[in-house]
């Protein structure tokens, strides 16, 4: 699965799934670019990351944001081969309480913003790249106070159907990665200490079929796989990787 030559960008690229998946993309010989909204948090990933990383600050929920960061990725690697789109949101929604300004911040970034990423990026998508969207093991499945999450992942399974069939004569290819409940700061409360958090993941992954949480590597090695030509007969699809639970 080298990717020498290639260009990447990963959207939330600067914790969790989206670093995971960038250090293991320029590992495997691509250059990339990283998008996050911290600029503070997007630096300690590029000096993680090394190399030529591209970090640019941008929230994928602002259409013009994305412009300007296309525009940045033009000026400095002229086109793109691979987009993760993996930026998102994730906050409980329960039916009774729920409120419009958190319906709005999930739409915003997990459905508006996945859409317009594409769009912005595809000026820049060489024919034959690869769009690789993150989706959820919950788009899969009724779980009680997460609708609306699991309502903007399943939109963006989708994406991935209607994407592809759009980007046919482009020989662009769109498919998905599911994450199950990965070890990532999404999951952490503010002020968690570690053994906190360490309780709390030994909870979750009693639920899992596995009997744990995934690691962002695991979500990372979907993702390389996905966006090199080892997975160049898929168009359209979504690899769960969750530890069984969607699927046990």
């Amino acid at each position: 699965m080298v990717l020498t030559g290639k260009t990447a960008l990963v959207t939330g690229g600067s914790s969790g799934i989206g670093l995971a998946a960038a250090r293991m993309l320029r590992d495997n010989g691509a250059r990339i670019a990283i998008t996050g909204r911290s600029q503070e948090k997007l630096a300690l990933a590029a000096a993680e990351l090394g190399g030529d990383v591209l970090p640019i600050q941008a929230d994928v929920s602002s259409r013009e944001d994305l412009i300007l960061a296309s525009g940045r990725i033009k000026e400095v690697f002229g086109s793109l081969d691979i987009l993760f789109a993996n930026a998102g949101a994730a906050l409980g929604t329960p039916l009774a309480t729920t409120d419009e300004a958190t319906y709005h911040k999930i739409m915003d970034v997990n459905v508006k913003g996945v859409f317009f990423t594409v769009q912005a990026m595809l000026p820049l998508m060489r024919e034959g790249g690869s769009i690789v969207l993150n989706t959820s093991w919950l788009n899969q499945v009724g779980t009680p106070g997460r609708a609306i999450l699991s309502a903007s992942k399943a939109a963006v399974r989708s994406f991935a159907r209607t994407m592809s069939a759009e980007l046919l004569d482009r020989k662009i290819r769109v498919n998905a990665v599911s994450p199950g409940s990965i070890e990532t700061p999404i999951h952490r409360g503010k002020n968690q200490s570690e053994e906190e958090f360490r309780a709390y993941a030994d909870r979750v992954g009693a639920q899992v079929p596995l009997g744990r949480m995934g690691r962002p590597e695991e979500i990372a090695a979907a993702v390389l796989f996905l966006a090199s030509e080892a997975s160049s007969y898929m168009l359209g699809a979504e690899i769960v990787v969750d530890g069984g639970r969607s699927e046990l």
